[in-house]
């Protein structure tokens, strides 16, 4: 595969200016960047999308995703550090759910991007 690259070297500086004064700090990159790994694991999107169809216990996501119970509390743990899921307790019962709905609207874009190709 051949990779395209400019004939010439010049640097469009006012160009690069603009563009540099509208990037993110590192931080933030960073930060963008380890949201994003987050969904990079197949059982997790498994979780995030029964999740955004109901709130839903270990018990319920398990048998979902047809995995174990561990195997899931592990993975809502991470998606609970990285605030995509939120929890409240019935009794015993611990109900998962989204945190908001942009994580609903990240995965749906995710989506429309991969089925277009």
């Amino acid at each position: 595969m051949e990779q395209e690259m400019c004939e010439i070297t010049v640097i469009h500086e006012d160009t690069v200016k603009e563009v540099k004064e509208k990037m993110p700090d590192d931080g933030l990159i960073y930060d963008m960047a380890e949201f994003f790994k987050v969904f990079a694991d197949s059982t997790r999107m498994k979780i995030i999308y029964a999740l955004i169809e109901n709130e839903l216990c270990v018990c319920d996501i398990a048998n979902i995703v047809q995995t174990t119970q561990s195997a899931i509390s592990h993975q809502l743990r991470i998606l609970k550090q990285s605030k995509l899921v939120k929890y409240r307790k019935e009794g015993k019962v611990v109900y998962y759910s989204l945190d908001d709905e942009h994580i609903s609207q990240i995965v749906k874009k995710g989506r429309e991007h991969i089925e277009e190709l």
